[in-house]
């Protein structure tokens, strides 16, 4: 047993404890079984398939047990877990498998049909689904032998994830997640919220989020809490479980908790457990606050960012109204630094880009050096966004420097849209931004400049791109223009923009 393998420790100081339940299926594991159940996995892996340290094990799935145990036995074998987002088009996900080089796929049987259409899947040795790992979850067939742990040696920075974060130049960029970087996430989480054995919490981020795994899953399981696994988000679900569970802490989106507090259940939920909600993704409405702490549920914003940590910073309950629309202060192992365009400090309530550095800090891309030394240089991340900090150490998100914008808590990469809609035949120039959503916060508008003669419709133009792009980056609006106003430079002028999307 070595320093990172979490669940062995947890099952020597507490084996009865459940660690994990899934909500469709009300099968749960202990601690104790979850280890032994990882174990038998890791040496299936290491003996069976002769799987080494560093491979890749690229899966296509919604949470699940079995997704839980693939996590415990990537922290027992030292191979690396790729969650690929199963919302991208096939054409998406070959291009990840590609840039990842898997030792093996596992797929969830429903977006089998997916995998099999990537030709780059059908070329991998080792492809599961994720229900043939059912019998790794069947606490009844346990075996005396599955309580050896593996003997392989772990360092800090050996990668245990790789996450998939859509890039401005149009393609994705796989962070490397470290087991150091999980342990001072974890750190920092705690220090900040109240995570320790007793608590408790309902999970229905997807998987291939680091919100996801480590907003609150895997500190959770550092800390030997207990979480109730959905697939998907359901509001009204999620409220039902929030009280039946006794959650004592929630992460979500404001969309997802805009959501809840429509149902017509909200203002009858017990939420007596709840020391608050955790917000990322995007700002709180002070509107929406209001509601929620009405019921007796404090909120809590934070900014994370999947190269960094994710848990960053953090804005106390006490402080949601009175520092309205800040991210909060810096978590206790992040140190901070905002710079102007020449890289020099800036003094309090003036704006710059926000650097970061600390143990929770990415190694860099995987397989993209370029990349890598743009973002981190003199061992600060380059976050790319535009923040204030106050005199009390407060900060405030300005701008997206990146032109990034975030629907239903997606984030949405122009670059990546415009390369797809430049491919189609008719179209000469395009630029995308994100407009004012009620229902999503942000969605894609694509302004639009067709080549002489070709003709092409909105309903065409959008379904192109839901061929080859998932829903949430599909524009909801579609303008055509004569030409792309330009400023005195010969750049697009976004600006311009953001005041003719709505004509």
């Amino acid at each position: 047993m070595h320093q990172h393998d979490w669940t062995a420790k947890w099952a020597k100081y507490q084996p009865q404890k459940v660690a994990v339940k899934a909500h469709a299926s009300k099968q749960s594991l202990t601690y104790g079984e979850l280890n032994r159940l990882g174990n038998r996995l890791a040496y299936y892996f290491q003996n069976t398939l002769e799987l080494q340290k560093g491979e890749r094990i690229a899966v296509l799935s919604e949470t699940s047990l079995e997704y839980i145990l693939l996590f415990v036995a990537a922290q027992k074998t030292g191979l690396i877990l790729v969650p690929l987002n199963y919302r991208l088009a096939n054409k998406e996900i070959d291009y990840l498998l590609v840039n990842a080089r898997p030792a093996m796929v596992i797929a969830e049987e429903r977006f089998g049909a997916n995998m099999r259409q990537c030709a780059t899947a059908n070329s991998i040795v080792h492809q599961w689904s994720i229900e043939a790992l059912a019998s790794y979850c069947d606490k009844t067939t346990i075996k005396p032998e599955d309580a050896l742990n593996p003997v392989v040696e772990i360092a800090g920075d050996d990668p245990v994830f790789i996450l998939y974060t859509s890039g401005t130049t149009g393609f994705p960029k796989g962070a490397i997640y470290t087991h150091k970087m999980l342990f001072w996430n974890s750190i920092n989480t705690s220090l900040s919220l109240l995570v320790n054995t007793e608590s408790r919490t309902v999970n229905c981020m997807p998987p291939f989020h680091t919100g996801g795994w480590n907003v609150l899953t895997t500190p959770f399981l550092h800390h030997g809490g207990y979480s109730c696994l959905l697939k998907k988000f359901e509001p009204a679900t999620v409220l039902e479980l929030l009280e039946k569970e006794r959650a004592t802490v929630f992460m979500g989106v404001p969309t997802m908790l805009k959501m809840m507090a429509d149902e017509p259940a909200f203002e009858k939920t017990d939420f007596s457990h709840l020391h608050y909600i955790i917000v990322g993704g995007e700002p709180m409405p002070i509107p929406l606050i209001e509601r929620w702490q009405a019921q007796g549920v404090p909120i809590r914003q934070g900014y994370g960012m999947t190269e960094v940590g994710p848990n960053l910073t953090s804005l106390h309950q006490d402080d949601a109204i009175r520092k309205k629309g800040s991210i909060g202060r810096a978590n206790f192992y992040v140190e901070t630094k905002i710079v102007d365009e020449q890289g020099e400090e800036v003094p309090p309530n003036n704006g710059g880009e926000l650097l970061l550095r600390g143990p929770m800090v990415t190694p860099g891309y995987w397989e993209q050096p370029e990349a890598t030394s743009k973002a981190i240089v003199d061992g600060w991340f380059h976050t790319g966004d535009r923040v204030r900090e106050d005199e009390d150490g407060y900060f405030y998100v300005e701008d997206r420097i990146k032109n990034m914008f975030i629907s239903g808590g997606e984030n949405v990469y122009p670059a990546e849209v415009e390369r797809v809609l430049l491919n189609h035949p008719a179209i000469a120039e395009t630029v995308v931004i994100g407009v004012p959503d009620a229902k999503w916060g942000e969605v894609g508008c694509a302004f639009v400049v067709l080549n002489v003669d070709d003709e092409v419709d909105k309903v065409t133009l959008s379904d192109y791109c839901r061929e080859q792009l998932a829903k949430f980056k599909v524009p909801k609006f579609f303008r055509f223009l004569e030409e792309l106003p330009k400023n005195d430079t010969g750049k697009i002028d976004r600006k311009v923009l953001k005041g003719l999307w709505f004509f």
